[in-house]
């Protein structure tokens, strides 16, 4: 374990005129931004999807915070960064992991990671997370007891997305976003399941055949960039519709733990694959689903050339730009009666996407103590929304609000240019890192009983804003997505738990990514098959070729999984 006090950073301090009264933590990160030049930590994040220096605002709060800059290492699917760094022994200095169960597992056996609980790490530099985590912290702890068969509990970092009670669900991510402007075209057709709104959106395309660019228009664009064991869009279509959530090789009832492996005969997987099937035939389906990107998807829905998707990040929050809104154009949650879609509730334990710091770190204690800003209340505000005071505040009463500028930037980050002496747009000064430290429906401590979550403020809950978004509100009779999907009472909530998915044994990562790109490779050729009858062969064939290189194995794999997820679950149910 190396001193409170790094050598690197020790001499830093040293070689400066300016540094009088300087303690460590507690003093801005190792003096003021007058007194030395910047320090350079190094980011590596597994979810950054950006590589190079971070800009714009959130860089000059952290200059001015802690005269630090970030040089953000991103990991892109495929690739080898983090075996590269591993093998160097130097992760970076702020460590950011997808999942505890990949990376993770071997980083805490080689020691590539800082120990949180050695010589006051925690107690002086993360002083808000020491005090206000403690239960994620020691699910960290345990998590790394099993990793290390007992021989190390020390804590090296949290997971992500921590809630402040395990009482209340976090945000519908699967929010059934559809053009509602053609819908309302359409005279609201009633929809109970997906053949009904195969239909609808067969008369939708036939209302709107060209996008404002002149291209055909699609129900559904999708990309590949994310499958992992199955074809994410197929997987997430029985999460939106039955509530079931990915569980290794197949999908998990968190209600009752029911496990359905992909291949199963007439199981959800396969479902909804065919359900994608027929959009292909019916000449619904983006044609090129599986070789575009996520931008130039989104690029394509942003044009309006997209009818509906299942995540609001791709839907509503791309498409209700002020521009589409004000020509009564917007996407709004109508799902079909018949659905559950599942929302993740909200743990004290944190998630699996981790923050640590590299074992390596010359400045362990400023790579915490910005990882500790991260985790206080102004701190997680501004990250999420920007400097406190230019885009949002605090009320006489305590309410949060956007300050005009702010309400610009929120609606299109993108646009707006940031101003009072920030470079470029609000989306050129996002932190990069691409990780959170609180869940958006947490409550925010600093608040009058508000969260983090600004769809959610008092300030933000007023008259409709456009013409279609009153007309949303009218037929739904509800003033937000996540009001209407609570309305019915038909929804599936996946409780938080401690449950944490193993590192796999060598000989069966290799027949998993045998049978997975099996699966994903047939899956996609199905999705584009021209008959019902060339469909059933190319199924026929996939699980032909998955059994033979072991799917047997993987699926027995998965149960035992889902087992012990629902243990975990019951446990804390309990």
């Amino acid at each position: 374990m190396k001193k409170r006090f790094s050598k690197k950073l020790l001499s830093v301090i040293l070689a400066s005129s300016m540094v009088a009264g300087l303690t460590g933590c507690g003093s801005s990160g190792g003096g003021s931004k007058d007194s030395k030049e910047p320090i350079t930590l190094e980011v590596f994040s597994q979810l950054a999807n950006y590589s190079g220096m971070q800009g714009g605002w959130s860089a000059d709060i952290l200059l001015e915070k802690f005269n630090v800059k970030l040089n953000i290492i991103p990991d892109p699917a495929g690739n080898s960064v983090y075996d590269t760094r591993a093998e160097s022994g130097d992760l970076g200095d702020i460590v950011v992991f997808g999942n505890n169960y990949d990376k993770y597992p071997s980083a805490v056996q080689q020691g590539l990671l800082y120990n949180w609980d050695g010589e006051g790490l925690l107690e002086d530099c993360g002083e808000y997370i020491n005090e206000h985590m403690k239960d994620a912290l020691e699910n960290n702890r345990n998590l790394n007891s099993t990793i290390t068969d007992g021989k190390d509990n020390s804590c090296y970092g949290f997971g992500f997305n921590v809630a402040t009670s395990s009482e209340n669900h976090g945000e519908f991510m699967y929010s059934w976003d559809i053009r509602w402007d053609l819908y309302k075209q359409l005279g609201y057709p009633e929809c109970k399941n997906l053949d009904d709104y195969i239909e609808i959106l067969k008369d939708m395309q036939k209302a709107c055949p060209k996008d404002e660019a002149g291209h055909k228009t699609y129900a559904v664009s999708m990309w590949s960039q994310w499958d992992d064991a199955m074809v994410m869009y197929v997987k997430a279509m029985a999460t939106a519709y039955y509530g079931y959530d990915e569980q290794g090789l197949g999908l998990y009832d968190p209600k009752t733990g029911s496990y359905y492996d992909a291949l199963m005969d007439d199981g959800p997987y396969l479902e909804m694959l065919k359900f994608f099937n027929k959009l292909y035939q019916e000449g619904l389906l983006d044609p090129d689903s599986m070789t575009q990107t996520y931008d130039e998807a989104l690029e394509k829905l942003k044009n309006g050339g997209v009818f509906t998707s299942n995540f609001n990040y791709a839907g509503s929050l791309a498409y209700n730009t002020p521009a589409h809104v004000n020509e009564g154009k917007g996407m709004y949650s109508m799902k079909p009666s018949e659905a559950t879609p599942l929302v993740y509730g909200l743990g004290t334990l944190g998630s699996d996407r981790i923050w640590a710091i590299g074992s390596k770190s010359e400045y362990p204690e400023l790579a915490m103590e910005v990882i500790n800003y991260l985790a206080t209340p102004e701190g997680f505000m501004e990250s999420q929304y920007g400097p406190k005071g230019e885009t949002w505040d605090y009320d006489e009463e305590g309410n949060t609000f956007f300050t005009e500028h702010g309400k610009l930037c929120n609606k299109d980050k993108m646009g707006t240019q940031m101003g009072n002496g920030h470079e470029g747009t609000y989306h050129d000064g996002e932190l990069q890192i691409n990780n959170i430290t609180w869940a958006l429906d947490a409550e925010n401590p600093d608040s009058n009983g508000e969260t983090y979550n600004s769809k959610k403020w008092k300030s933000n809950i007023t008259e409709a804003e456009s013409e279609i978004e009153q007309d949303w509100r009218d037929f739904t009779e509800c003033t937000n997505p996540d009001e209407y999907m609570e309305k019915d009472g038909k929804y599936t909530l996946s409780p938080a738990s401690s449950y944490a998915k193993p590192e796999m044994e060598a000989e069966l990562q290799t027949t998993w990514k045998q049978v997975t790109t099996t699966i994903k490779n047939s899956s996609w050729e199905a999705m584009y098959a021209k008959t019902d009858a060339e469909f059933d062969k190319i199924v026929a064939n996939m699980k032909k070729e998955a059994n033979n290189y072991g799917y047997d194995i993987c699926v027995e794999w998965s149960k035992e999984e889902a087992a012990k997820r629902k243990a975990c679950e019951d446990a804390l149910q309990n």
